[in-house]
């Protein structure tokens, strides 16, 4: 900085002008000790906030653990059982002198008796049991104590200070720095409270007191955000690892002599939109033991139970007495809103490599589904999602042309109508006929894909690059042997459908007499078992769909060859055992603790050993359903693998769209040539003229048959027009009455 001078004149005799060079010098100063001044004042801020959280959490005992006041307790308890037996002793002896001087027998009986009384009346066990409310009063004594010390303490300060005026601010002049220099002291890890954690942390956050290397200065009280959470501020928080123990203490997971045995593995810390911790259990104590009680761990907490997720830790430092605590920081963390499937968008997907894009978890992690060489089973009570989660299964196998998809429903209705553009086969209902034709396209479906297997034994022995593993490739499949997707939906309908049918199992009976038959629900049952069992190696998959889950509707020999289980809401968790299977249960899958609000939310196991996810799964509705569907058609058309119903049901539907056509292509014409009728011919002359190509080769009979077929009836009478008296032909609102209204 360059300094600013005057040259010597004769009136100044050689001296510098003050008013320049003071403030120049001054100026040098304050930016030398800024940076200094600066940190002076975020270190003096940060003592005093030390020293605000210290007298805060010593006014409100929160320096005493409850651990610590429980010992307290049991100490002055134990200090007085002494002086109670002290006494009790020496009131012995003094009766035992007395019955020993005592003349006669009868005069020591009273004696006696009290000798005995008090020798029965030993130390109460029970007494040294420290209950919620002994420990409440003694904390609020232990508090009442303290403010009571700062009163008297303030109150003698005052009395001293006008008794002895110098020697108080001497004492003042001593303690108060001292006092000044303990409080604001670097925070201890025991010392840090819970505070509540921000989305991110901000930069230069360093140890406790201690300034990042490259960042500002900040508090320790800032610095420890990122180390703890806690719940909502109504709700009983979280300050650390003894209050948490205090909580699986009060939710009966752990017993109070095991409190010090319990420990966490690393830090409370916060995890997507709540907080989670990692719990070792005391030494035969397992996690299963935290998941059961989940309700119980809520009402420690006081909060609900749907922000509770406990899940066993099977991470490579985990063990069977380790588990994962994660609580939401509100009551529903899964949202109200619907996620829109990125599947509606899609041109085209890869069902076999990018698998099916589900949804995310409460702490918004996405989720995907691979459901090649398995099967699905669904279950849940009604209106919860089930169906939206199969048809984001089945969606993403319609944008695949190398799947083929098997559709059997137990009830008719719009839910599955668009896989009919491209279902090799689609059966909806339960009646009788209908039960039959179910098992005849699983017994089909079984032999067509055992025929695979043995297509690929001879491409093994011919090449065995060919067939790596044993199972259908992607070469395979591009070739024709594509994945096979089987969707069953109203599971339990089709099941009471099917016990009410016999299925004769003998052409012709021994000695003549009636066939034997079967129940048409046991081989319902065991087809889709079998389905499962011996199409998986070469591509069969399947989707079971139940809104009964209960021993009825999910046979467990269905149950137990899907590897894959999904449940939304149930009542109960012996229902929630009937869709996902006792070990999902007892390892913390807990659909029967969903609520009302968790629409879409599903459990899903994947039989995998990171167990279960709680999701919520993103939505397809009918009419996006239905765009999939028709573009997975032309997908499949231009890959040549459009096969079965689908390609009857596509000529229908195209019949259906020229009808449609022809209708509208009338009205339009009519109405921009502002006519209300037209004779047959001058109809047939406009559409030719207008649209020259598709109809160039109709005649006049063609067009009324069409027209006719469209909806439109027979011609009318159309009273005087084009100089005639009364020809025939259609008016505008006849055709444009048969065209079909779009619903909604």
């Amino acid at each position: 900085m360059a300094v600013e001078t005057t040259t010597p004149g004769p009136a100044d005799d050689g001296i510098i002008d003050a008013e320049i060079v003071e403030p120049t010098r001054m100026d040098r100063l304050r930016e030398k000790a800024g940076p200094h001044s600066a940190r002076a004042r975020q270190v003096l801020a940060a003592q005093r906030a030390r020293v605000s959280l210290r007298l805060s959490a010593w006014f409100s005992t929160a320096d005493v653990t409850d651990a610590e006041l429980a010992a307290e307790i049991e100490r002055k308890r134990r200090q007085a059982d002494r002086r109670q037996g002290q006494e009790a002793r020496a009131l012995a002896a003094g009766l035992r002198a007395q019955i020993k001087a005592a003349p006669s027998e009868e005069a020591a009986a009273p004696l006696l008796a009290q000798l005995a009384a008090l020798d029965a009346a030993g130390p109460d066990a029970d007494r040294m049991k420290v209950s919620g409310r002994d420990m409440s009063k003694a904390r609020w004594a232990k508090k009442a104590s303290r403010v009571g010390m700062v009163a008297a303490g303030t109150y003698a300060g005052f009395q001293g200070f006008a008794m002895e005026p110098l020697v108080a601010l001497a004492a003042l002049g001593t303690g108060g720095p001292a006092a000044w220099w303990y409080l604001s002291r670097p925070l201890s890890p025991e010392e840090i409270p819970a505070v509540p954690v921000p989305e991110q942390g901000g930069p230069g956050l360093g140890p406790a007191g201690v300034p990042a290397a490259d960042g500002p200065f900040v508090p320790d009280t800032l610095a420890s955000m990122s180390r703890v959470s806690l719940v909502k501020p109504e709700s009983g928080r979280v300050q650390g690892e003894a209050d948490l123990v205090t909580a699986l203490v009060k939710a009966g997971i752990i017993t109070p002599a095991q409190r010090d045995e319990t420990h966490l593995a690393g830090v409370i810390e916060p995890a997507g939109p709540g907080w989670t911790a990692t719990v070792d259990l005391p030494r035969g104590i397992k996690a299963s033991a935290a998941v059961s009680r989940i309700e119980d761990l809520a009402s420690a907490l006081r909060i609900k139970k749907s922000r509770i997720e406990i899940t066993p830790d099977t991470g490579d430092d985990g063990h069977e007495g380790r588990f994962v605590l994660w609580v939401a920081n509100e009551d529903n963390p899964y949202g109200n809103g619907k996620h829109p499937s990125e599947l509606i968008d899609a041109p085209a997907w890869d069902f076999w490599g990018d698998g099916v894009p589900l949804g995310a978890d409460a702490r918004r992690k996405r989720h995907v589904l691979h459901l090649l060489w398995s099967s699905l089973l669904i279950g849940g009570l009604m209106g919860y999602g089930k169906s939206y989660l199969a048809r984001l299964i089945a969606a993403a196998a319609a944008l695949d042309p190398t799947v083929r998809i098997v559709v059997i429903t137990g009830k008719t209705g719009p839910d599955w109508a668009p896989l009919r553009h491209v279902a090799h086969q689609w059966i909806a209902g339960a009646s009788p006929d209908i039960i039959r034709r179910v098992l005849g396209v699983i017994e089909g479906t079984i032999t067509e894909m055992q025929d695979r297997g043995t297509e690929l034994d001879r491409l093994y022995e011919q090449d065995p690059d060919l067939v790596p593993e044993g199972k259908i490739t992607r070469d395979l499949a591009a070739k024709g042997m594509g994945p096979v997707l089987l969707v069953v939906d109203e599971l339990q309908e089709l099941l009471d459908g099917a016990a009410l049918v016999q299925v004769p199992i003998e052409d012709e009976p021994e000695n003549g007499g009636r066939a034997k038959t079967r129940s048409g629900r046991d081989l319902m049952v065991e087809g889709f078992a079998r389905y499962v069992r011996v199409t998986r190696f070469v591509g069969g998959m399947g989707i079971f769909i139940t809104q009964r889950p209960d021993a009825s509707s999910v046979p467990t020999a269905l149950r137990e060859v899907c590897a894959k289980r999904a449940s939304y809401r149930v009542k109960g968790d012996r229902s929630a055992k009937m869709v996902l299977g006792d070990d999902a249960v007892a390892g913390g899958a807990a659909p029967h603790l969903l609520g009302d609000a968790s629409k879409g939310v599903v459990v899903l196991d994947q039989g995998e050993e990171s167990g279960h996810a709680t999701l919520k799964a993103d939505v397809i509705d009918l009419p996006e359903f239905r765009d999939i569907c028709l573009r997975g058609r032309q997908l499949r058309e231009d890959a040549g693998t459009l096969t079965g119903d689908a390609v009857e049901y596509g000529k229908e539907d195209a019949e259906e769209a020229a009808r449609v056509r022809l209708l509208t292509d009338c009205v339009t014409l009519l109405d921009d040539l502002g006519y209300d009728r037209a004779r047959t011919e001058r109809l047939l002359e406009i559409l030719q003229s207008h649209i020259p190509g598709r109809y160039d080769e109709v005649t006049k009979t063609e067009l009324q048959a069409r027209l006719r077929a469209a909806g439109a009836g027979t011609t009318v009478k159309l009273g005087r027009i084009d100089g005639m008296a009364n020809p025939n032909g259609y008016t505008r609102a006849q055709i444009a009455d048969a065209i079909p209204r779009k619903k909604g």
